[in-house]
């Protein structure tokens, strides 16, 4: 088991390992209610697909994919990332899934992203950090709003999901905004 990378108070983030593809994890993207609010779930996703995403997330420069796990029995609960980082205009787009039902509304999310985020903006001295959410995605948009993010704009029926078209809404927090909402590095 790969030592914490991040660690906050009830969860620590660590680097995928090719065990998670045999736990729960390729369950997740399978499960229509878990992918929901994503862009997952429009093709079967299987242990080996599970595998080869996870060696790729330790092979590239260009990401940050880690797994969210429990101090607590050392349960993996999702996977969180920040994806196309820009080392030129010092940008990447943030992205998390919390695949164990049990653990949401439990704030975990937030503090995993909270973690993520000051990794970001103090360790990879990023400028900006941002996402995009179905609009009907209301966790995420909540979850959104709590890391500091605002709301910048939307993209009108930019996603096709379960038979109908979504708007995307874009949010995004510039480092001097999250740092006078929350302050200096806690890593």
């Amino acid at each position: 088991m790969s030592l914490p990378f991040l660690s906050g108070e009830r969860l620590y983030l660590r680097p995928l390992e090719e065990s998670d593809a045999d736990g729960d994890y390729p369950t997740w993207l399978n499960d229509g209610e878990v992918s929901q609010g994503n862009a997952h779930h429009r093709f079967p996703y299987t242990r080996e697909a599970a595998l080869e995403y996870i060696r790729r997330a330790g092979t590239v420069r260009d990401a940050v994919i880690l797994a969210m796990v429990l101090h607590e029995g050392d349960v993996h609960i999702g996977n969180i990332s920040l994806q196309r980082i820009d080392s030129v205009s010092r940008n990447a787009e943030f992205a998390i899934l919390l695949g164990v039902k049990s653990c949401w509304g439990e704030g975990y999310g937030e503090e995993a992203g909270r973690l993520l985020l000051d990794h970001a903006f103090f360790s990879l001295n990023l400028h900006r950090v941002y996402c995009g959410t179905f609009s009907t995605n209301i966790g995420m948009r909540r979850l959104a709003e709590k890391m500091g993010m605002v709301e910048e704009g939307c993209r009108s029926e930019a996603a096709f999901k379960d038979g109908r078209w979504l708007d995307i809404v874009e949010f995004g927090v510039l480092r001097q905004t999250y740092v006078e909402k929350f302050g200096g590095p806690n890593v």
